[in-house]
């Protein structure tokens, strides 16, 4: 397989062995460089004459571009035992109104949230300048349970995943974005997710999961697993019972970023 598919892979059996795609649950994309895309075609070959299927909106920025995608009903488990009938690589048309299946996703279409990632690439490819590729989302379980005991404010996470683990602050020193529960696959979770990526990198999804972006497989990866192993932290202090006597301030969280050249969302911080 090629390289980008082996790396997609190993995104997909992470998840699954940490516990964060269950079942069918969680999904992911990339969009690929037209270095990986002449390389898919020539390893693996594109079927061009697929027929084109509408897609209920338009993604006009993405015209043209080459996805890898998870299956809609695939399981995590599956993808390195099967990643041809677990994943695919699709195109969108010209008009970024329809995409075509090349490779992959045998009896099977894209991720039933297939149009959440791409209107989420669009906002991530303009918003990182091209950056970031990745779009992976995952339930883990710390995070989810959070979000029946937390405040569902932005501030609110992402100064408790910052004070929980020092290293937390470093891979999303913007801060975390949170939504309240919302039909999984909506239009609505769309709309307010892609309004969310606009400023964060990381977006909770009350009682269901995360959506991260990231620029590689291991960028996006990393964050989510930071966020969650953060999100434990905090939730093993609470039930702990016990008195908090010291955690990260503020002024330390300054200091972390400062020395990494990182630049921290001090719209988040207390004063």
């Amino acid at each position: 397989m090629p390289k980008v598919i082996d790396d997609f892979v190993r995104m997909c059996s992470d998840g699954y062995r940490l516990g964060f795609n269950e079942a069918n649950g969680g999904n992911a994309s990339y969009r690929m460089t037209e270095e990986e895309t002449d390389i898919c075609k020539n390893e693996l070959g594109f079927d061009r004459k697929s027929p084109l299927v509408k897609m209920n909106t338009e993604v006009k920025a993405l015209a043209g571009e080459y996805f890898i995608t998870t299956g809609a009903g695939r399981l995590m488990r599956n993808v390195e035992l099967d990643p041809e009938g677990s994943l695919g690589i699709v195109q969108i048309d010209e008009a970024g109104s329809s995409y075509r299946i090349l490779w992959g996703l045998k009896d099977a279409g894209p991720t039933s949230e297939f149009e959440t990632h791409l209107l989420s690439h669009c906002v991530r490819k303009e918003a990182s300048h091209g950056q970031d590729r990745v779009m992976y989302h995952l339930h883990p379980e710390s995070l989810i349970a959070m979000t029946y005991i937390s405040p569902l404010e932005d501030e609110f996470f992402s100064r408790a995943i910052w004070r929980s683990m020092t290293e937390a602050v470093m891979v999303i020193p913007e801060g975390i974005g949170v939504l309240k529960w919302l039909v999984p696959g909506s239009s609505d979770l769309a709309r307010m997710t892609c309004k969310k990526l606009e400023d964060y990198r990381a977006v909770v999804w009350a009682h269901h999961g995360l959506f991260v972006t990231g620029s590689s497989f291991d960028d996006a990866f990393g964050r989510a697993h930071t966020i969650e192993k953060s999100a434990s932290i905090y939730m093993k202090i609470l039930s702990s019972g016990r008195e908090i006597l010291q955690d990260i301030s503020d002024d330390s969280l300054k200091k972390i970023c400062d020395k990494l050249g990182l630049k921290i969302n001090e719209e988040l911080l207390n004063g």
